[in-house]
């Protein structure tokens, strides 16, 4: 939309003129384009993420053309969303599609610096064919046939992307394509939403690939949101279309400060966060420890209103990643999901966990570990896949993590997977567990398989599984949390309806914690 105002001033009305025409990015025929895909142009998408006559926008009148500015198909600026400042750079698909050039980048780069310096949360919304290819003069080439600036400025992008990690919070969302160069600008945010059939990124495009290795695939196929959201991992949220996608940002970026120096936003909660829980969370877990339930009905009873924004859902299912409020306080939270191979951390669940504690602990907001984990995954296919390199990820993780901890032993805590849900050595602020929690080497069938194997082989076959059951019944006892309370490995049993009212007493009395580590330059993360 235009601010233009008659000024009876040459200069000035020419000036707004300019302006004018580079909001038209690539005209009326590409904006038609645009919308036919089902998607926003770049000016629509800035409308709906920055609060009204916030944004301030550098660089629009960039271009080729000196007469005809189109800002180079990068919209680059700063302004507010919801009431605090975040830098962004949006490719416009409309102009050149959205290609990355030599002044463009200069834009980008220019914000990149604001965001640091000032240090506020910096958003990419992807919309690019990759970098910009002249068929006269080379790649990235410009009139002064410079074919190694586009190089250069992007080079400045990566590295600079990968020194702001941890220091703001870097969003790389997919409205489009994002091949080549530009697939590394989400690779190395913290989250990347994808909108869902609209959305691809990779290393090469499909035409490269089928020159490459003479794969012939689609960009959904080799790219698309499915792909990144559900098999590579690389993606964190599926999404229907650009306004949902706009509106998880806003809501991710609800939960952070604005940079690691800062405390997460506290909120006001209407009503008492210290009231007991309904009855029904009772209910939730069954007796017997093999039986799946829904973890994500647990989650939604603790936090406020029942609002959890999650984090990669449909990639490594068996671990639970997101974000809630308890009493308008941050949380991240970290659970094991019995209805996905019983809660098992394999390769990815370990990786998912990790990556979420890195952020958190980045950031400053306190991490709650839900743990109903029977241990790491076993066996010759997870040791060949590096079930040890990324299981002791995870650990890493929650072991240096300085942020408030609290672990609650839902129902069963086994083997390693009690150390990497935040087991007591691993310094939680608070641990306690529900009454019908065990923490043990392993389950009590796996150890009657084990210490009971002489007995079982002399039995006859079909008595087996009764002996079992009955051994495992006389050891379950030893098991149960009441033991680690007595013996004062865990603070309480607590009754699961107290369950929000302990955690809100745990973030208030830790608003303050600090620790201090041996100083470093950085741990060696097996990754």
């Amino acid at each position: 939309m235009s601010d233009k105002v008659d000024s009876g001033s040459a200069d000035v009305d020419n000036l707004h003129h300019k302006r004018d025409i580079a909001r038209q990015g690539g005209g009326p025929d590409k904006i038609e384009r645009q919308h036919e895909r089902g998607k926003l142009t770049a000016r629509e998408r800035l409308e709906l993420l920055f609060d009204k006559d916030t944004f301030f926008e550098v660089g629009i009148l960039g271009g080729e053309d000196v007469e005809k500015p189109d800002a180079d198909g990068v919209i680059a600026g700063y302004g507010k969303v919801n009431g605090r400042y975040v830098g962004l750079v949006s490719y416009d698909y409309t102009v050149k599609g959205g290609s990355m050039g030599e002044v463009g980048e200069i834009k980008a780069t220019r914000i990149r610096e604001i965001a640091l310096k000032s240090r506020f949360p910096m958003i990419w919304i992807m919309d690019s064919g990759g970098a910009r290819m002249d068929p006269k003069t080379g790649f990235g080439a410009s009139e002064n046939n410079d074919r190694v600036a586009l190089f250069a400025h992007t080079g400045h992008l990566f590295k600079e992307e990968a020194l702001m990690s941890g220091i703001i919070p870097l969003v790389g969302a997919m409205m489009g394509p994002g091949f080549a160069g530009t697939a590394y600008i989400p690779g190395l945010s913290d989250f990347v939403p994808m909108v869902k059939g609209k959305s691809f990124m990779g290393l090469a495009g499909p035409a490269l690939v089928k020159e490459v290795i003479g794969e012939e695939i689609t960009e959904n196929d080799l790219g698309g949101s499915k792909v990144h959201c559900e098999v590579s991992g690389v993606g964190d949220l599926e999404v229907e279309d650009d306004e949902t996608c706009i509106q998880a940002i806003k809501d991710y970026l609800s939960y952070f400060p604005d940079n690691c120096d800062l405390k997460p936003p506290h909120l006001e909660f209407k009503g008492d966060p210290t009231t007991l829980l309904d009855d029904k969370i009772l209910e939730i877990i069954p007796d017997n420890t093999r039986q799946a339930y829904s973890m994500h009905r647990v989650i939604k009873m603790i936090l406020d209103s029942g609002q959890f924004f999650e984090i990669k859902p449909k990639w490594g299912k068996n671990m639970i990643t997101g974000f809630g409020r308890i009493g308008g306080y941050s949380i991240g939270i970290v659970a094991n999901n019995p209805m996905s191979y019983g809660g098992v951390i394999d390769i990815n669940a370990a990786d998912k966990a990790a990556r979420f504690v890195w952020i958190c602990d980045a950031f400053n907001i306190p991490l709650l570990f839900l743990s109903d984990v029977p241990g790491f995954m076993v066996g010759s296919k997870a040791e060949q896949s590096g079930i040890i390199r990324h299981g002791a990820k995870m650990i890493h993780a929650v072991a240096e993590a300085t942020v408030p901890k609290f672990t609650i032993i839902v129902r069963k805590s086994y083997g390693a997977g009690y150390y990497a849900m935040c087991g007591k050595a691993f310094d939680p602020d608070l641990i306690v567990a529900w009454p019908k929690g065990e923490i043990s080497v392993m389950g009590a069938e796996g150890m009657v398989s084990i210490f009971g194997k002489k007995l079982l082989d002399a039995a006859p076959e079909e008595e087996r599984e009764n002996i079992i059951a009955g051994m495992a019944d006389m050891i379950k006892p030893l098991l149960n949390v009441r033991q680690a309370a007595a013996k004062a490995y865990i603070d309480d049993v607590i009754d699961p309806r107290e369950t929000r009212r302990i955690l809100f007493q745990a973030l208030e009395f830790t608003k303050e914690k600090k620790i201090f580590r041996h100083p470093r330059k950085h741990g060696v993360y097996p990754v």
